[in-house]
């Protein structure tokens, strides 16, 4: 155990946090998602799992560490479902309320298309997979500096 860490975080997770850099993405997958295909392409290699996570929990596990980029269009970005464009689903408004509050001063939050996301995902630094049930629900988070 550690001092100020959630103790519901595993060694691996802040592993890949602390190996990240400015700008280095990790994508945030639901259990549906073909993460190891996808993380076998990435920086790391490997995914990252966080059993008994939703998406929106196990991104608020990652934000109480990681900030957040402020200095891009975009700083986190969630799957769009498809046909429905910007409209979120209830799994990305719950997630939205936790980047909303976690974004720094001048930080936005966008979507991105299902097949824009594996791209995308696919040339981050690693990728993290919850037992998040709900379609679509996948996330990026990009990595900002601490002052």
């Amino acid at each position: 155990m550690l001092k100020g860490i959630d103790p519901r975080m595993p060694a691996e997770l802040l592993d890949t946090l602390m190996r990240m850099g400015h700008g280095d993405e990790i994508a945030v997958v639901d259990c549906n998602y073909p993460a190891h295909s996808t993380a076998a392409a990435t920086v790391s290699g490997r995914v990252v799992e966080l059993p008994g996570f939703t998406a929106p929990q196990a991104i608020s596990l990652i934000c109480a560490l990681l900030p957040l980029d402020p200095f891009v269009p975009a700083g986190a970005l969630w799957m769009e479902v498809d046909g429905k464009g910007d409209q979120p689903d209830p799994v990305h408004a719950e997630a939205l309320a936790v980047l909303e509050a976690e974004m720094p001063e001048g930080g936005a939050i966008g979507s991105i298309g299902r097949q824009d996301f594996y791209a995308r995902a696919a040339g981050g630094f690693a990728v993290l997979r919850c037992t998040e049930t709900r379609p679509f629900g996948c996330f990026i988070l990009r990595k900002g500096v601490i002052f």
